[in-house]
């Protein structure tokens, strides 16, 4: 365009002469109105730059340090040249995109940037991604802890180890430096963070490969799986694109803890199709049912009352289920184990994994159960129990067990009896058996009374003595005076411990002292039984009974001898009465005297009665 312009000012008319004063001085060549229409003119031959735009540009040169990028404008920009590393082959001609980010430094320079320009269309690129649920291609640069770094679009996203399959991946290295496809699943535009997934797509797979083969299963059906989950409940299959569950009771047929101790991860098996729903597409599985029942399998000559060998497998509160083929088991119950009336814990007997010897008692090949008995191994104790323990019998049994209302002792295996607690002590009084022996003690016991028809033993321990009742009933009869001591003080009294190793009750009102007082633990005073029942082995005393009766008897003793004064001085008045009628008149003098005397002492024994 600027030749064109020359070509037009060769054919204007002919310009004034030339000006050597003006030459060289640039602009000054032109009237303004031409250097007006010339940098018009310039303008239009440049491209419009906008600041933070991104724009194509052409390679002009590249040096060890810069590539020289021209964008149509004025001047050239310099990048460094570490911004192309992803393009280690550039070259002069090559396009760019590159981001504007000042039109002119203070040095009038162009600022570009192709990373800058990379990251922004990337972002766009990857947003764009995400809302259109595209699948791109990225590469995986390394690993990082609960996944790996993949390139994507020259920005660095995070493909967590949970989105890298469907199936648990165990070396996250076997990726490193592979290009994989994946579904951007999470954008954080404000932390610049990117979540992308590879599972995604093979669930999507999966799903369509799941659809077909829900299509084409039967119940019944026998098909080759993959353990790929084992867990305490039971196996996770894989079905080639579908899962299965493989219940751990439909493993095998005997009792098992865990799957693991028959299935091994990666282990390919046959299982068969028990039963599943399209809908939700799960798939239960059955390994076992692949063999025959073992119950079909049972000796035919089995029978009632034959013995058997088993091993103790289950443990429960009320017996042991105990295996005597794989998958046959049969119920020992905690009654059978043992002739015992009185019912113990099966872990008392036996153990898991021990191997025992046991009696058919009942046998039902159509039901498939089985009861077996231990203790039928040994003969019944109690078929001789009344010739072996009639009652007197005096022996040393084992405590095992306490009630509210008594011991419960072993005489021998199968064999318990009953101490009642109103039979351990003549003189103690016991409120429950533990305050007397202890679980494993010896304790000698006497036959009461024998039941076998019931299989119950009634013993005493305190028959094995005589009746220190029948003496105490002579040494603690009523009114009897004893020193005793108060041993604890409760709500209604006290209980006092008397002389050889008797216990009286004290009621409140009798532990009142002379002072008013009342006595209190491990004080000591002499008491007075007010009751005694030799039946219900009961002394009841006091101690305020006997200052009581003694200052009774003080005020009695008190008014006999006032009583007996009176008495005296009711005689002696009469006796001067009688005096006075036989003296004569010269005795008058005297006798006045003397009835001035009588009046006093009469007026005296009056003031006494009074106070009486």
């Amino acid at each position: 365009m600027i030749t064109e312009e020359i070509t037009n000012q060769s054919a204007a008319p002919k310009a004034d002469p030339f000006n050597w004063e003006t030459s060289g001085k640039g602009w000054n060549n032109y009237s303004a109105e031409e250097r007006t229409r010339m940098e018009k003119m310039y303008d239009q031959t440049l491209n419009a730059v906008v600041e933070h735009d991104i724009v194509e540009g052409i390679v002009v040169s590249v040096s060890p340090k810069d590539v020289l990028i021209n964008i149509g404008y004025k001047s050239d920009g310099l990048i460094p040249l570490t911004e192309f590393r992803h393009m280690p082959d550039i070259k002069a001609g090559d396009k760019v995109e590159v981001y504007v980010e000042k039109q002119e430094d203070k040095n009038g320079q162009l600022l570009l940037s192709h990373k800058k320009a990379r990251a922004l269309k990337s972002w766009d690129r990857i947003n764009a991604a995400l809302e259109g649920d595209e699948v791109i291609t990225g590469y995986v640069k390394c690993r990082t802890k609960g996944g790996l770094i993949v390139d994507v679009f020259g920005i660095e996203a995070f493909l967590p180890g949970s989105q890298i399959d469907v199936k648990p991946i165990r070396d996250y290295d076997q990726f490193v430096g592979k290009n994989m496809e994946f579904k951007v699943v999470k954008i954080n535009n404000e932390f610049k963070n990117v979540v992308v997934s590879h599972k995604i797509l093979i669930e999507e797979e999966l799903e369509l490969q799941k659809a077909e083969i829900m299509k084409k299963l039967e119940k019944g059906q026998v098909l080759e799986g993959t353990v790929k989950n084992i867990t305490s409940y039971g196996v996770f299959m894989d079905l080639g694109g579908v899962d299965g569950l493989l219940h751990i009771t439909d493993i095998s047929w005997g009792r098992i803890s865990h799957p693991e101790e028959v299935l091994k991860l990666d282990q390919k098996i046959n299982v068969v199709i028990l039963d599943f729903d399209e809908e939700k597409k799960r798939i239960a599985l059955g390994l076992k049912q692949l063999t025959p029942h073992p119950w079909t399998q049972l000796d035919g000559n089995l029978n009632v009352g034959d013995k058997v060998k088993g091993k103790v497998v289950v443990l429960a509160d009320y017996g042991a289920f105990v295996e005597i083929a794989p998958g046959v088991e049969g119920l020992l119950h905690v009654s059978e184990m043992s002739w015992s009336q009185h019912l113990r814990s099966p872990h008392d007997f036996l153990k898991v994994g021990e191997e025992i010897e046991c009696v058919v008692l009942t046998l039902d090949r159509e039901e498939r159960k089985m009861s077996l008995g231990l203790k039928q191994l040994k003969p019944d104790p109690w078929v001789n129990v009344i010739t072996k323990y009639p009652a007197g019998t005096k022996l040393t049994a084992t405590v095992k067990n306490f009630t509210n209302f008594g011991v419960f002792v072993e005489l021998e295996e199968g064999i318990d009896g009953l101490v009642h607690i109103s039979d351990l002590s003549w003189s103690k009084k016991i409120k429950h058996p533990s305050e007397f022996t202890k679980v494993g003690d010896k304790l000698d016991v006497v036959v009461l009374e024998v039941d076998a028809e019931n299989r119950r033993l009634s013993l005493g321990h305190k028959q094995l003595e005589e009746n220190p009742w029948d003496v105490f009933e002579t040494i603690f009869g009523v009114d009897s005076l004893h020193e005793g001591t108060v041993l604890k003080v409760g709500e209604k009294g006290a209980t006092v411990a008397l002389p050889y190793g008797v216990e009286g009750f004290c009621p409140n009102k009798h532990l009142v002292k002379e002072d008013g007082k009342s006595l209190k633990a491990d004080d000591k005073a002499d008491f007075k039984v007010i009751e005694f029942n030799k039946d219900q082995r009961k002394i009841v005393v006091s101690h305020a009974r006997i200052h009581e009766e003694a200052r009774g008897i003080a005020r009695v003793a008190e008014k006999e001898t006032k009583e007996k004064d009176r008495e005296d001085n009711a005689k002696a008045v009469k006796k001067v009465k009688e005096n006075v009628e036989k003296t004569t008149l010269g005795d008058i003098a005297a006798l006045s005297n003397l009835r001035t005397e009588l009046e006093a002492a009469e007026k005296k024994a009056q003031d006494s009665d009074k106070k009486d």
